[in-house]
């Protein structure tokens, strides 16, 4: 199999890639903003194991922000068309 390049410029190999970062980005977004906001009213699954069972998860909510933005600009540089020197 080839690696032909589709009518927007990324390889076919790649677009499952950037879809999977696309989707993990924004989720992990969303977990961190709702970890920030609302902190004592996540549902379970969220806190889990958590030694805080109260107030806000700074730590975890950070995290997945900066995840989420890593995942977003891994996404971008993948979709990029590799420059041919």
């Amino acid at each position: 199999m080839s690696s032909t390049s589709v009518s927007d410029g990324t390889s076919t190999s790649r677009k499952p890639l950037v879809i999977i970062l696309t989707v993990i980005g924004i989720v992990a977004i969303i977990v961190g903003i709702l970890y920030l906001v609302a902190g004592s009213s996540l549902p379970s699954f969220l806190t889990a194991g958590s030694h805080v069972h109260k107030g806000n998860h700074l730590a975890r909510g950070g995290v997945a922000l900066v995840l989420g933005v890593a995942c977003l600009i891994g996404a971008w540089f993948s979709s990029k068309p590799k420059s041919s020197k």
